[in-house]
C-alpha cells in the first residue's frame, strides 16, 4: 500500500512539474464532425442484437474543446455514441500528436440510437458492429481535436454549478435517487462572445431508445442546438454518474404503467427530446448566467492507470471475443486511465463506465474544488459501477450487476480516484 502511494505522489509531481500551475492566460479552441453513417447503421441500445435504422433525428457529432495554459494542453471530446472504448480512444490519440495522449479526455454521450461502436460478439462468429464506421469515428474525432488546436484563443472562464429544475431526469429504480446538480462550464473570448458552453449533468439519453429506428443523438442534440442559439459558440455535454437507471425523465405521468410500484408509460417521440434538451439548456443559461469571471484559470492534468479484475464471464468474452482486440491482462483483468483536471476553481474527475448515483455522490464529497464535475463513460466504458455492498444485493440492481465488472470494481474506482484527487493540488 506505501509504495503505491510514494509511486502515485511522484508520478505526479513530475505531471505538476511538466504542467507549469502558474497562473497563465488561458486559451480555449472548439471544433466539430459529423459522425453520422451514411447509409445508416443499426443502432445499439447494449449487448445483444441491433435494430435496423430507417431514419434520423439530428446528426451525431464529434465535438471537441481544448483548454491551453502554459505549457499544459488539455483537450474535451465528446461522442455522439452508447460508448467508446480504450482501445478506440488510443487510435484517436494517435492522431493528434500536439496534445499528451494522457490529456485527452474522450466521452461518450451514452445515446441509445446511434450504431455499437464496442463490436460485441453476437455468438455466431460475428459481431455487431462496422470496422470502418469506427475507424470514421476515430478519423473524424481526431480532425475535430485538431481544428480545435487550430481555433485557440485568449479566453476567460466561468464555472457554475446549481439544482436543475424542471422534468428532465429520474431514477427508474427508485425515482429520487439522482444527482440534480447541473455544472456548467463556459468559455469567453477577450472581446465577449462566447467561445464554448459544456454541461456536466447525469442523465441517460434514452427518450427514443434502440427500438424505434431511428439514428439520433437523442435529447443532446436540442440541447445543443438550443444553447448556441441562445448564447452562441459551440456547446458541448459530458455525461455523469448516471449508472442504475438515470434516466430521461419522459414519463407520462398521467398514464401509469405500475402504480404500486412506480412505473409509468414513456412518451418516446422526437417532441419530448425537444421538450427535455430545451429545458437543460434553458437551465444551463440560467445556472451560468451570473457566474463569476475567471480572467487566468489554472490548469492542471494528472492521471493514474487503474486495473480491475474481471470477474463477469459474458464481459471477459466480449474482451476476448471482440475485432477490436481489447487489451486485458493475463490475470483476468483489464486496465484503463482515470484523469483529474484542475480548470481555474473547478475539478473534474472521469468515470470509465455508468456509476451509480451513490458513488457519484461520494466522490463529488470528496473532491477539492468548488465546483466538482464527474466525466462519466469517459477514457472507456466498461458497462455499470457498482459498491460491493450494492452488488447483486436485490432483484432491481439484477440487471446492472450482470453487465458489471465485478463486486469490486466500485471499491477499487473509489479508492485510486480520491488517491489522484489527495495527490493533486487544490482547484483555485
Amino acid at each position: 500500500m506505501f509504495s503505491k502511494h510514494v509511486s502515485l505522489w511522484l508520478g505526479l509531481v513530475l505531471i505538476v512539474l511538466e504542467s507549469d500551475v502558474r497562473s497563465e492566460q488561458l486559451q480555449v479552441g472548439v471544433g466539430r464532425r459529423v459522425i453520422t453513417p451514411n447509409p445508416l447503421l443499426p443502432v445499439s441500445g447494449g449487448m445483444g442484437p441491433t435494430a435496423p435504422a430507417t431514419e434520423k433525428r439530428g446528426e451525431l457529432e464529434a465535438r471537441a474543446i481544448v483548454f491551453r495554459s502554459g505549457q499544459t494542453t488539455v483537450a474535451f471530446v465528446s461522442l455522439d455514441l452508447l460508448g467508446f472504448p480504450s482501445v478506440l480512444c488510443d487510435r484517436v490519440r494517435a492522431q493528434t500528436p500536439r496534445i499528451p495522449a494522457t490529456n485527452i479526455l474522450i466521452g461518450s454521450s451514452h445515446t441509445h440510437s446511434a450504431p455499437d461502436c464496442y463490436a460485441f460478439p453476437d455468438g455466431k462468429g460475428g459481431h455487431t458492429g462496422d470496422l470502418k464506421y469506427m475507424e470514421l469515428v476515430c478519423k473524424n474525432a481526431a480532425e475535430a481535436i485538431n481544428e480545435a488546436i487550430g481555433n485557440l484563443r485568449s479566453a476567460q472562464l466561468k464555472v457554475a454549478t446549481d439544482e436543475a429544475k424542471g422534468q428532465i431526469a429520474y431514477n427508474y429504480y427508485a425515482p429520487d435517487l439522482y444527482d440534480r446538480r447541473m455544472s456548467v462550464i463556459q468559455a469567453i473570448a477577450t472581446d465577449g462572445t462566447k467561445i464554448a458552453t459544456l454541461v456536466n449533468y447525469a442523465i441517460h439519453p434514452e427518450v427514443l431508445g434502440s427500438r424505434l429506428g431511428i439514428v439520433s443523438p437523442d435529447l443532446i442534440g436540442p440541447l445543443r442546438d438550443r444553447l448556441e442559439a441562445e448564447s452562441g459558440g459551440m456547446a458541448m455535454f459530458m455525461n455523469g454518474a448516471q449508472g442504475g437507471m438515470v434516466t430521461a425523465d419522459n414519463r407520462n405521468l398521467e398514464k401509469p404503467k405500475d402504480a404500486l410500484r412506480g412505473y409509468w408509460n414513456d412518451n418516446r417521440t422526437w417532441d419530448e427530446c425537444l421538450r427535455i434538451g430545451n429545458t437543460m439548456a434553458d437551465e444551463a443559461i440560467r445556472i451560468v448566467r451570473d457566474a463569476p469571471v475567471q480572467t487566468a484559470p489554472n490548469l492542471l492534468c494528472a492521471s493514474v492507470d487503474v486495473t480491475f479484475p474481471v470477474d463477469n464471464e459474458v464481459l471477459w468474452m466480449v474482451i476476448q471475443g471482440s475485432p477490436l482486440k481489447y487489451p486485458h491482462n493475463p490475470n483476468h483483468s483489464i486496465t484503463t486511465r482515470i484523469n483529474v483536471v484542475n480548470l481555474g476553481n473547478a475539478q473534474i474527475l472521469t468515470i470509465p463506465g455508468e456509476a451509480l448515483p451513490n458513488i457519484g455522490f461520494y466522490l463529488k464529497r470528496k473532491m477539492r474544488g468548488q465546483h466538482n464535475l464527474l466525466f462519466g463513460l469517459t477514457n472507456d466504458a466498461f458497462g455499470y459501477i457498482l459498491s460491493k455492498v450494492d452488488f447483486a444485493s436485490f432483484p432491481r440492481y439484477e440487471y446492472i450487476s450482470r453487465t458489471s465488472l465485478g463486486e469490486m470494481t466500485g471499491e477499487i474506482l473509489m479508492e485510486r480516484a480520491i488517491d489522484l484527487v489527495d495527490a493533486s493540488p487544490k482547484p483555485q
